[in-house]
């Protein structure tokens, strides 16, 4: 190895060693609960170690009994202290990797925002004063939807301003970074405060319709697409509550204990075709209403005896993907009910039952359907002696299938 290279090494390890040395004092400072005092040990254990180099090596170097004991005196003495000086972080140093197990060590905690002020100031009245304090730690913590969430609780519920608490609500569901639940949430309690606080049934209808855009074909745009579908039935209800009108209440019927027949006060029902072809016009505008396709279902199997249109209705249920496994499994359950009770084969209904087994094993569901699947022959029995009520007699294909015209 050439001198200039013996040189530019030595160099070079030495640049690293005191880079590295500097680089654990800085830290080491920046870690102190008091940096004064690890000044001063710094400062105080540099001159014990000079002292060290400039007297007590040479004496031992120098040799003889007399200079061999002042070395190993001036050295205890010098050890001494460095152990009173040292002798804490000596000690933090061992137990530091036991303690940090229970105490988390010395790692800063993850800074959180704290809404607690602002919660106790809301609690007294003082809402504004809240908003207040709410935005400051939006302020550190922008993307916090805790605090978003409670900034517009507090604009809708205590101050009335829906509209600002729209702003804040569409201002984090805009951002790219928002998590996909937390928009889901923010975007169905922005369409509860349009019915309820303002009974807007068109800015609900808005803000569901923004889940069903922003997550198309998922399981939360289904769930939005089902309730879009009874918007219709709640705005009703809202204007019947915001122009109630007096109602005339017929007198009573007198001595209706002598009458031979009260049959005539019962309300009459609707007429299962007519209720059919209600049906059917509420699919033809959302046909992700599960909730009138199932009853649907049950008028073609249970008024109309007619398995195959039944089948059709419960098999749309079934195979639409984003529905959850409880009401897949609960439909495949009706399915073979309406089975059992229109007469089908028990290999039919048992091929409907192991679905239930196949597409959810190890599940409650699954147990469940095993459990049927038991005692089917004893359910097929049961059935075959208990005699059928004949309850009426309906034209079969009155309002059942898309596209065939209704007798008017």
């Amino acid at each position: 190895m050439s001198h200039a290279l013996h040189i530019g090494l030595s160099v070079s390890l030495s640049l690293f060693g005191l880079g590295f040395v500097g680089w654990v004092f800085w830290r080491s400072l920046k870690t102190s609960h008091d940096p004064a005092k690890l000044v001063f040990k710094w400062l105080l254990t540099g001159a014990v170690v000079w002292l060290e180099l400039a007297v007590a090596v040479p004496a031992f170097g120098r040799g003889g009994f007399d200079a061999i004991s002042v070395g190993l005196g001036l050295t205890g003495a010098l050890a001494m202290v460095i152990n009173i000086v040292w002798r804490h972080s000596i000690i933090e140093l061992i137990s530091k990797p036991l303690t940090n197990i229970f105490d988390g060590g010395s790692e800063p905690p993850e800074p959180k925002p704290v809404y607690s002020i602002a919660l106790a100031k809301r609690k007294s009245n003082r809402p504004l004063e809240a908003i207040v304090v709410i935005r400051e730690q939006l302020a550190k913590f922008p993307k916090d939807f805790e605090g978003v969430m409670l900034l517009a609780n507090i604009q809708a519920e205590d101050l009335n301003d829906l509209p600002g608490a729209e702003i804040t609500l569409n201002k984090f569901c805009g951002s790219p970074e928002a998590p996909d639940r937390q928009v889901v949430a923010a975007l169905t309690q922005l369409a509860d405060w349009h019915l309820k606080k303002a009974a807007d049934v068109d800015a609900a209808r808005a803000a569901l319709q923004k889940i069903i855009e922003r997550f198309p074909g998922s399981e939360v745009a289904l769930r939005a697409e089902q309730r879009l579908a009874h918007l219709g039935e709640t705005e009703k209800i809202i204007l019947a509550q915001h122009d109630r009108q007096a109602l005339a209440v017929p007198a009573g019927l007198k001595n209706i204990g002598l009458l031979d027949s009260t049959e005539f006060l019962r309300p009459k029902e609707i007429e299962p075709g007519k209720l059919a072809a209600a049906y059917l016009k509420q699919l033809e505008q959302h046909p992700h209403d599960s909730e009138v396709r199932e009853k649907l279902a049950q008028i073609y199997a249970h008024d109309f005896q007619r398995l195959d249109l039944a089948t059709m209705e419960l098999a749309q249920l079934i195979n639409e993907p984003r529905h959850s496994p409880k009401q897949v499994a609960h439909w495949l359950n009706l399915l073979a009910n309406v089975q059992v009770e229109l007469g089908a084969e028990v290999e039919t209904v048992t091929a409907t039952l192991e679905k239930i087994v196949e597409q959810f094993p190890d599940s409650p569901m699954a147990e469940q359907a095993q459990r049927r699947l038991a005692r089917i022959n004893l359910e097929f029995k049961s059935k075959k002696e208990t005699p059928g009520v004949k309850l009426g007699v309906y034209e079969q294909n009155i309002g059942l299938k898309y596209g065939v015209p209704r007798k008017s």
